[in-house]
């Protein structure tokens, strides 16, 4: 009975020892999910400027936004818009109104995990604006030569000359660095917000007048250089995806 139960036992303990290799052989070589990768076309609008059309009446605008994935990191890029802008400043008042076409690339630095799609971004466009102005009214200031009690001169302002003169046919081109993010809010639904560093290197000026005020650029008053934003929701139209290569985690 001794040797028996002595027996029992050593099978038991082989048979222990061969289900503890076999699961070790199961489970030291596992297979990690593979990522997946979506492609596709992801379109959106600009909500500060259709905002801001509804509290600023000398503003109206639009600006709808675009992007599409060409690798895992890249993305084609571009925005269309259309603003028609009254600026009233102390000396003059114009109206410039014009559309503007942006084409470049974005840069994705965020390295998401799982099938997350989240983007901390910089790219750059290339911008031209076909826009018109017009001169609404302008004052000008003139030296009077009366003086006044204490002996000095006073200005006095002509009266104010409204030509409504228009001017046709401008153009402007410029390059923009871009850095923003895009958040993904729910399912294929992006909100964006993105910040623009402007310079411009082609102006085609009226006679006798400026272009204070590019569609798409913004004022001019700094010169070749300007800056802007904006805020953008977004929704992406999946066409396809892949996968990353199955790696094997062996222990």
């Amino acid at each position: 009975m001794k040797h028996i139960s002595i027996s029992i036992f050593k099978i038991f303990l082989l048979l222990v020892s061969f289900s503890a290799f076999a699961q070790k052989e199961t489970t030291d070589t596992t297979f990690v999910k593979p990522k997946t990768y979506r492609y596709g076309l992801r379109v959106g609008a600009d909500l500060h400027r259709l905002s801001r059309s509804l509290y600023d009446d000398n503003y109206k605008g639009f600006e709808l936004v675009a992007d599409y994935r060409l690798t895992k990191k890249i993305y084609l890029a571009g925005e269309l818009g259309n603003e028609d802008m009254t600026v009233d400043d102390d000396m003059v008042n114009f109206t410039a109104k014009g559309s503007y076409f942006k084409v470049g690339f974005d840069y994705n630095a965020y390295e998401n995990w799982l099938d997350m799609e989240n983007m901390i971004y910089v790219g750059v466009r290339y911008s031209i604006s076909s826009f018109n102005q017009t001169l609404n009214s302008y004052t000008v200031y003139q030296n009077s030569n009366i003086e006044n009690t204490t002996g000095s001169s006073n200005y006095f302002p002509e009266v104010t000359v409204s030509p409504n003169t228009e001017y046709t046919g401008l153009s402007a081109h410029w390059i923009e660095v871009v850095g923003g993010i895009k958040v993904e809010l729910f399912d294929n639904l992006f909100l964006g917000f993105s910040v623009r560093l402007k310079n411009l290197i082609s102006n085609k000026k009226p006679a006798g007048f400026d272009n204070l005020y590019i569609p798409g650029f913004d004022r001019t008053y700094a010169g070749n250089f300007g800056a802007g934003f904006n805020y953008t929701v977004s929704y992406f139209i999946p066409l396809y995806k892949t996968q990353a290569k199955k790696a094997a985690n062996t222990k």
